[in-house]
């Protein structure tokens, strides 16, 4: 049943990325190896949370730099300690080249990931990245914007699971949706299909 949820998820967003795709009427979309552009960009509706060092996170804080956010949560066995550790490879091969790629983990369960324990989460893949959570309602706006999804499942005596979306959302500069990469991720073709991104839209 969880794999379903998952799966089912994924193909939520790979259908609705790929109807985005077909609404710009200005000219063809770039075509990823690795994922989905998202043209026009969407803006993310307004939302406020906070961040692994306890101050807030906002919009605001995805303008003036290219960033990747996932939802996950801290507990989860696979699909969000795999991610993070290729976005962290994936962030210092374009600090070489490209300049700063903001990376930003989102936890769907602020019940048990506290700013402290994203601190020290997050620390595992290395630096420069932003864990952040908040209250139910304002991560519910965070991934309606992202067109994420996430459901909470007991496992018996007070236990719980979070499956969720496993994509990776997009955000240009101006804080707007702009693409998806979807598992099974791939370093080589993520790097390469970013460098299209940033050739057609503007530098890091």
């Amino acid at each position: 049943m969880r794999a379903f949820v998952v799966l089912l998820s994924l193909a939520v967003i790979v259908v609705a990325a790929a109807l985005l795709n077909r609404q710009d009427p200005s000219g063809p979309s770039l075509v990823l190896d690795s994922g989905h552009v998202v043209a026009p960009p969407r803006s993310l509706e307004s939302f406020e949370l906070i961040d692994h060092r306890e101050r807030a996170f906002d919009n605001e804080r995805f303008e003036g730099r290219w960033s990747i956010a996932m939802i996950g949560f801290t507990h989860c066995p696979d699909i969000c300690p795999t991610a993070l550790h290729q976005l962290a490879m994936l962030k210092e091969r374009l600090a070489e080249r490209n300049g700063e790629l903001g990376v930003v983990f989102v936890s769907v369960d602020p019940e048990r990931d506290t700013p402290e324990v994203l601190d020290r989460y997050i620390g595992f893949f290395g630096n420069g990245l932003i864990g952040a959570t908040g209250e139910r309602e304002q991560l519910q706006r965070v991934a309606d914007s992202l067109d994420f999804a996430w459901v909470k499942v007991g496992q018996g005596e007070g236990r719980y699971t979070v499956d969720h979306s496993g994509a990776l959302a997009l955000i240009d500069p101006e804080a707007r949706l702009a693409g998806y990469f979807v598992p099974p991720f791939d370093l080589d073709a993520m790097e390469a299909d970013l460098e299209r991104i940033l050739a057609s839209a503007g530098r890091l």
